[in-house]
């Protein structure tokens, strides 16, 4: 949502958020380091969560095998229940409006795949009519040959620039987590704390960047696995 957007963007802007040194080390992608930033406008309350793939499924890399895309399902199905990650007071009057979670982890492939297949059934229909056609002309036979060494040449250097771009996916690739809550509540006025659970479903991250934007104030501060209350 666009509201959303503004204010997450807003959040990370904010003089505090920037100055803040486990902010810009979680920018980094530090293992076992995530950042949590909350914005409240009006009667709004809206949470992101950005953490690496080795915190939340315990890897980085695109989904090899079916263990690693069940992990994958398991971590997004709770991550979008955002009330098994945040306790609200029942006092805010809180209702969630929007959940979004997207990941760099891949496993979105199968339907691409497809239409590729679809594409190369109908190379196969064009070469039988290539074939035909070289039979009526054999001039045209020592035409296309040229050409088709001019293809081969193409052919060899797509795929070194495939090659390429896979080990820079590889190099530089980070697997990460973005979720997004958004809430609208009828008594913001009573915001005072809030406790995460993050820690309890998520062992492996070690702390968690908080960066706070309400309608009064800025904040940072960091949680622990024993330090999990949310002060505003």
């Amino acid at each position: 949502m666009k509201l959303r957007m503004t204010l997450l963007a807003t959040i990370i802007a904010s003089p505090i958020a920037v100055a803040n040194d486990e902010f810009r080390q979680h920018e980094a992608h530090v293992h076992g380091q995530v950042a949590m930033n909350i914005a409240q406008d009006g009667q709004d309350l809206l949470f992101e969560i950005t953490a690496p793939g080795a915190d939340v499924v315990g890897f980085e890399h695109s989904a090899k095998n079916e263990a690693e895309k069940q992990a994958i399902a398991d971590a997004e199905a709770l991550l979008a229940q955002p009330s098994k990650i945040f306790t609200l007071p029942s006092s805010l009057g809180c209702t969630l409006v929007d959940t979004h979670i997207e990941h760099g982890l891949g496993g979105h492939d199968d339907h691409d795949h497809e239409k590729h297949a679809e594409h190369d059934g109908h190379d196969d229909h064009d070469h039988e009519k290539h074939a035909e056609h070289d039979g009526h002309d054999d001039h045209d036979h020592e035409k296309h040959a040229e050409h088709d060494g001019h293809d081969d040449h193409d052919h060899e250097k797509h795929a070194e620039h495939d090659d390429h771009d896979h080990d820079h996916d590889h190099d530089d690739g980070h697997g990460e987590f973005t979720v997004q809550y958004q809430f609208s509540c009828s008594n913001l006025s009573d915001l005072s704390t809030i406790e995460t659970q993050w820690f309890t479903h998520f062992p492996s991250t070690e702390k968690v960047s908080v960066n706070l934007l309400t309608d009064n104030a800025q904040s940072a501060s960091e949680l622990n696995s024993t330090s999990t209350t949310i002060q505003f």
